[in-house]
């Protein structure tokens, strides 16, 4: 498999940016700006690894702060401990 072919439906993944969102029990954490690689034909949205780990992080840090809506830039974020 190609690596900047859509396994879906065979369109070209471009760098890009997209959103995160996750619902939690007591809130809502959005990341906007998040690094991906999107099909240009079908939207359909990969994340790598690493940026994968950093919104976890990122995630963890709203959790922390006791937020109903915390909504962040991740290149705010992204070098996140």
């Amino acid at each position: 498999m190609k690596k900047n072919i859509c396994p879906i439906c065979s369109g070209k993944k471009v760098e890009s940016t997209t959103s995160f969102t996750v619902d939690y029990k007591v809130g809502v954490v959005l990341v906007r700006d998040v690094p991906a690689k999107v099909c240009t034909q079908c939207g359909e949205e990969w994340i790598s690894d690493e940026v994968s780990e950093n919104l976890e992080k990122i995630v963890s840090i709203a959790k922390n702060q006791k937020q109903e809506v915390f909504v962040a830039s991740f290149s705010n974020y992204s070098l996140a401990s």
